[in-house]
């Protein structure tokens, strides 16, 4: 297995070439609407996300959008960096991003919840990190679809009595997980509201969790590990001696490589089968979680190993398909082998 590194260095500029198709391919296209009415027909889908319109669906062309952002931020030289600013540019267009804090605030909004939620946060808050005259003008445009989002959450998250764990979009810990940076970006400039309601979620949800039956993973559509998603969150949250003692009691027999289930990749059957195809994203996200978790122990932990050997062996089974697979996973699978490489 190469290192992390090595295998962005060999891959940054196809995942590059991939997203930037991706955000300018309208069809085929997943779109849902609420009908109102017998004359609230659905429109284009240019005409209601005019920005995150293409990749099949919102929250995967959101996810495209981020992966550009973090890979300028994180690894210019590898990329053409002309061309990514320039597509960041067009699509960043402040009064398309108004219709799209619109659409996020209305009905067909609440659909993408908390998953493209929280994606939709990633994003601001990556491109919060640059340090270019060009971030700043997307900051700026941006900012109204962050204020959307922040008060869907806050009007969400009081009323959440149980969290989601499933393996599919509406995970929880996932949505959290993404949206907390941006929370806490925004607690330090005044505004601590949406990182104290994360905060107070996560505790009541997840803080004493014991024994979780991750043997029973995965589903047949899974794309995210409930378990280790969940434990990913937490390492968010707590310091490394306090997550290590959390994890002990969580999944007590990691040291073991137990349960077997989650420390084998996943059989994907056929990747033209667009629920099927998901699995490529559990061994994907999967992978990245095992090396948030191996990195967010305490030095010397026996569990160390453990994990990095199980992110590898997950890396291994999922980053062949991240280019050249069928469009059902092609459209979004890019944006995990980012979140795990960088």
């Amino acid at each position: 297995m190469a290192q992390w590194s090595e295998l962005l260095k060999q891959n940054a500029a196809s995942y590059v070439r991939v997203a930037i198709e991706n955000i300018g391919r309208e069809f085929p296209v997943g779109l849902f609407h609420t009908m109102t009415g017998p004359d609230d027909l659905p429109r284009r889908p240019r005409e209601i996300n005019p920005v995150f319109y293409g990749s099949y669906d919102w929250h995967s062309c959101v996810e495209m959008h981020w992966l550009l952002v973090r890979l300028l931020r994180t690894a210019k030289d590898l990329v053409p960096v002309g061309e990514i600013v320039e597509t960041l540019d067009r699509q960043f267009d402040p009064v398309a991003l108004l219709k799209e804090a619109e659409y996020i605030g209305g009905p067909d909004g609440r659909r993408e919840r908390p998953y493209g939620w929280g994606w939709a946060l990633t994003l601001v808050h990556e491109v919060a990190q640059l340090e270019s005259e060009p971030a700043a003008r997307w900051s700026k445009a941006l900012m109204p679809l962050a204020d959307a989002l922040n008060d869907q959450f806050l009007n969400w998250l009081p009323k959440a009595t149980y969290p989601v764990r499933h393996g599919v979009h509406g995970n929880s810990a996932f949505g959290l997980g993404r949206a907390l940076p941006y929370a806490r970006a925004r607690s330090a400039a005044g505004d601590a509201r949406l990182a104290t309601a994360i905060t107070g979620a996560v505790a009541r949800w997840f803080g004493s969790d014991r024994d979780c039956p991750a043997g029973w993973e995965p589903s047949g559509s899974d794309f995210l590990s409930p378990a280790l998603v969940e434990a990913e969150l937490m390492t968010l949250l707590l310091p490394r001696d306090q997550f290590a003692d959390w994890l002990h009691d969580f999944l007590p027999g990691i040291a073991e490589r137990r349960p077997e289930a989650i420390f084998r990749a996943a059989v994907v059957s056929d990747s033209s089968d667009g629920q099927i195809a998901h699995l490529h994203g559990l061994n994907a996200s999967r992978a990245w979680c095992w090396r948030r978790i191996a990195e967010s122990l305490p030095a010397g932990d026996e569990r160390i190993p453990v994990a990095r050997q199980a992110a590898e062996v997950h890396a291994d089974a999922s980053l062949p398909h991240v280019v050249g697979d069928d469009y059902a996973v092609e459209h979004w699978l890019a944006a995990y082998a980012v979140l795990l490489l960088t």
